[in-house]
């Protein structure tokens, strides 16, 4: 595999980090059209409309099985509310379809600062990991490892060269270029949870060692029938401007103050649980920064 040097787009690379894989990049075939689900038939009855992606655990399904799901149940219990689904697959036109189109009020994992939105505070702050068997006893975290250049390393990649991901870009960087083997974020979407191919990879031994965005590698990890290690990778500082861990939020239509000042005291009260509910699903988590948590804005819409 071949990936460029160029830095990818900022809009792209907090995409990724929130299973919002590469919005406006994906193939229109792959997605499903926005629609509602469990709607609401008593017109009294007060409902927590969720924007969700029916096919990407482990974030959501259309069972309700993925930790953005058990999220939406906490909060709506809090609220005294239902919750209902928009779905859509978390690609090209998610936002409008859905949010913008008001199919539905909250997308519970966006990047904070995410422009599309109006972003809460962060809930919890994840970071790309490198995922390999147990049995190989590798044990590798720092990017800059010198045993990678002799390891057949998965990727993720985003659809053309200059989108890749982060890993990517760092790993090329360092010459690192024809041992690394490619796999798509949007995966075959007739499948179940496209994006679990690179994790399903390592433990095949297809590949010695993956670079994966860590919610997605923390829980496939853990339903692995082969046990494999998660490692959070470090130096990831010195290939700077090149992003490795993000603080992810939800997020709600810009100038919905109401809504995001209910979901801010709902996430500030309900941290334990919360936390609870990404420990088990295998989350790796780091602390959320300070900044992010004070400083939550709303961006000007991206172009």
């Amino acid at each position: 595999m071949r990936a460029s040097d160029r830095i990818p787009s900022r809009a792209c690379a907090i995409l990724i980090a929130a299973g919002l894989a590469g919005a406006g990049l994906a193939p229109a075939a792959a997605q499903t059209s926005g629609r509602a689900s469990d709607q609401q038939t008593n017109p009294t009855e007060k409902t927590f409309r969720v924007c969700a992606d029916p096919n990407n655990l482990p974030f959501s399904n259309e069972a309700k099985e993925g930790f953005e799901n058990k999220l939406a149940d906490l909060i709506a219990g809090e609220l005294g509310e239902k919750v209902t689904y928009a779905w859509h697959a978390q690609r090209r036109g998610f936002i409008r379809q859905t949010l913008k189109a008001k199919l539905c009020d909250v997308v519970m994992g966006v990047p904070v600062h995410y422009d599309m939105v109006e972003t809460t505070k962060p809930y919890y702050r994840s970071t790309y990991v490198f995922v390999s068997r147990a049995d190989r006893h590798l044990g590798i975290e720092s990017i800059k490892d010198p045993r990678l250049r002799a390891l057949r390393i998965g990727v993720q990649v985003i659809g053309d060269d200059g989108f890749n991901t982060p890993p990517s870009h760092a790993l090329s960087r360092q010459g690192i270029v024809d041992n690394l083997v490619g796999y798509t974020v949007y995966g075959d979407y007739r499948n179940p949870n496209p994006p679990s191919r690179i994790v399903t990879a390592v433990e095949h031994g297809d590949v010695d060692i993956a670079a994966v965005w860590g919610p997605l590698a923390g829980y496939f990890a853990k339903l692995s029938k082969v046990p494999l290690t998660v490692k959070p990778m470090t130096d990831v500082a010195l290939f700077a401007p090149l992003v490795f861990q993000y603080d992810i939020a939800m997020g709600v239509r810009k100038g919905d103050h109401v809504r995001k000042a209910q979901l801010d005291d709902i996430i500030a009260r309900k941290r334990p649980q919360i936390d609870a509910i990404l420990a088990s699903f295998g989350i790796p988590t780091l602390p959320v920064s300070v900044k992010a948590s004070e400083n939550t804005r709303s961006g000007e819409q991206t172009k």
